[in-house]
C-alpha cells in the first residue's frame, strides 16, 4: 500500500510539474516577442523631470533580457516644462521624453507635440487597448503624440486601522461621510478629515470639489466651451460645486485650524497622516506615491504602523466620483537616431504587465484597465462607469481648471463669498 501510494504521489508530482512548465511556456509565448534582431545595438535616452526614476530603470533591465546590447538611460532635465523644447532641438535630444496632456494646444509647448511620433500608427504595434481610453489624449487630427504610463486621481488616504478600532466603515456616500465624521468627532478626533490648505495648488478644497465640478459640466458642451474661453458669465457653472464645498465645511468634516500646520501638499501631508490620529487625509495620487518611502521616516509610524489605502472622496449622495486623469506620459522623438529601438522599447513597455509593474514600483496608479492588482488603488476600480469622469473626455482645459481651483480655495478659506468667486471667473491669475 505504501509503495502504491508513493507511486501515485510521484505521478501526481510529475503531472503538476509538467502542467506548471506548460503554463510557464504558454505565458512566455503570450508575452513580449522581439520584433528586431536580439543583437540590435543602440542607446536610448529617456528625458524627464524626476530626480530619479528607479521604476523605469527596472524596466530597462527587463528590456535588456531581450536586447542585451541596448543601452538605456534616464536623464533629468532641470526646469523640465520650460526646457523640453530647447532640449528637443539640441544635439543630445532624447529618444523618448515625458509629455503632458495640458501641453497640447499651448503655443509655448508646440515643440513637445511637433517632435512627437504618432504612437497610434498601427505599424508600431503598441497595445493601446490595455490603457483606459478616457485618459488617452484626443487630438484634433486623430494622431497620438503621447501615451500614459501612469495615471492620477484625487481622493483621500484612509487609516483603515482607525476605522476598524472605532467600529466604523469607510464612507461611500456624502451622508455616510458626514455621519462618520460626526462619530469620529464624538470619539475625540479633532479633525476627521485633513489636508493641505496653505496654498491653492492641490489644496484640500480642490481635491474634494473638482470631481463634483466635472460632473456638473460633463454633458454640457456649451458650458465647457464658455469655461475654456474664460467667459465671465461661465462662473455660474461653478456655483453648485462651491455651494457643496461650503456645505462640506459647515458639516464639520474638516477643522481648518488643525490643517494649518501642514506645510506642503506632499511630504508634510504624508508625515502628518502617519502620526496615526487622522482618519482621512485628502491628497492626490502623486502624494500617495511617496508614502512607502516615508514610512521609515516617520517615528510615529515606525512605533505604531497601520494599514492604509486610497479611496475617492464621496462628496455626492449617489456615491464617490473617480476623477480619472493621465499623469506621466511618454512621447517618442520622431527624429531619434535610434527610432526603431525606441519604438521597440515602447512596444515592450505599453503592455499590462509592464505598466502595472512600473506603477507598483513607483507607487502611482496604473493607466491600465485593471486596478484590482494594487490594493492601494483598488477602490477606484470598483467605481461604476457612470461615476468615472475624465477632463480629457469632457474637454476642460487646464486654464479652466485653474479658475475653479482658485475660486474653490478663496471660498474655502473664507476670502471670498460664492457670489464674488462666481463673478471673478476668468480673472483669477493663471
Amino acid at each position: 500500500m505504501k509503495k502504491a501510494i508513493c507511486m501515485i504521489l510521484a505521478g501526481l508530482m510529475v503531472f503538476s510539474l509538467t502542467a506548471c512548465a506548460g503554463k510557464k511556456q504558454e505565458a512566455a509565448e503570450e508575452g513580449f516577442k522581439p520584433a528586431l534582431d536580439p543583437s540590435a545595438e543602440g542607446h536610448i535616452n529617456v528625458a524627464g523631470g524626476y530626480d530619479n526614476f528607479e521604476a523605469l530603470e527596472e524596466e530597462f533591465d527587463r528590456f535588456n533580457e531581450y536586447y542585451p546590447n541596448a543601452e538605456l538611460t534616464f536623464t533629468k532635465v532641470d526646469d523640465y516644462n520650460n526646457m523640453i523644447g530647447t532640449v528637443l532641438k539640441g544635439n543630445d535630444a532624447p529618444d523618448i521624453y515625458v509629455n503632458y496632456s495640458w501641453m497640447y494646444g499651448r503655443e509655448q509647448y508646440t515643440d513637445s507635440i511637433e517632435y512627437a511620433e504618432d504612437l497610434a500608427d498601427p505599424k508600431l504595434g503598441l497595445d493601446l487597448d490595455c490603457i483606459r481610453s478616457n485618459i488617452i489624449l484626443n487630438t484634433e487630427d486623430g494622431t497620438l503624440p503621447m501615451v500614459p504610463v501612469f495615471s492620477n486621481s484625487y481622493g483621500m488616504l484612509v487609516n483603515n486601522d482607525l476605522f476598524e478600532k472605532e467600529g466604523l466603515s469607510v464612507p461611500k456616500t456624502y451622508k455616510e461621510l458626514v455621519k462618520v465624521c460626526d462619530e469620529f468627532r464624538k470619539k475625540g478626533y479633532e479633525s476627521p478629515m485633513m489636508g493641505f490648505t496653505n496654498e491653492e495648488t492641490t489644496s484640500l478644497f480642490t481635491l474634494t470639489d473638482y470631481p463634483l465640478y466635472c460632473k456638473t459640466v460633463e454633458d454640457d458642451a456649451e458650458a465647457v466651451e464658455k469655461l475654456n474661453a474664460m467667459d465671465n458669465t461661465a462662473g455660474e457653472y461653478m456655483r453648485p460645486t462651491l455651494e457643496k464645498l461650503e456645505q462640506f465645511l459647515q458639516d464639520g468634516c474638516v477643522n481648518l485650524d488643525a490643517c494649518a500646520g501642514i506645510e506642503n501638499n506632499y511630504d508634510a501631508v504624508i508625515l502628518r497622516f502617519f502620526e496615526g490620529d487622522v482618519p482621512m487625509m485628502a491628497c492626490s495620487g502623486d502624494t500617495v506615491s511617496g508614502t512607502k518611502k516615508r514610512e521609515s521616516r516617520s517615528e510615529a509610524f515606525i512605533a505604531k504602523p497601520f494599514a492604509y489605502s486610497f479611496v475617492p472622496v464621496p462628496l455626492s449622495d449617489e456615491g464617490a466620483y473617480f476623477l480619472d486623469m493621465p499623469n506621466l506620459q511618454f512621447s517618442v522623438n520622431k527624429n531619434s537616431q535610434n527610432l526603431d529601438l525606441a519604438n521597440e522599447f515602447m512596444r515592450f513597455l505599453v503592455a499590462p504587465a509592464e505598466l502595472n509593474e512600473m506603477a507598483r514600483n513607483k507607487g502611482l496608479m496604473s493607466p491600465t484597465k485593471d486596478l484590482s492588482f494594487n490594493s492601494m488603488y483598488a477602490a477606484f476600480g470598483e467605481v461604476p462607469e457612470s461615476r468615472i469622469l475624465s477632463p480629457e473626455v469632457i474637454g476642460l482645459t487646464d486654464d479652466a481648471f485653474i479658475q475653479l481651483r482658485q475660486a474653490g480655495y478663496s471660498v474655502g478659506k473664507g476670502e471670498m463669498t460664492i457670489d464674488e468667486a462666481v463673478k471673478a471667473y476668468g480673472s483669477f491669475e493663471q
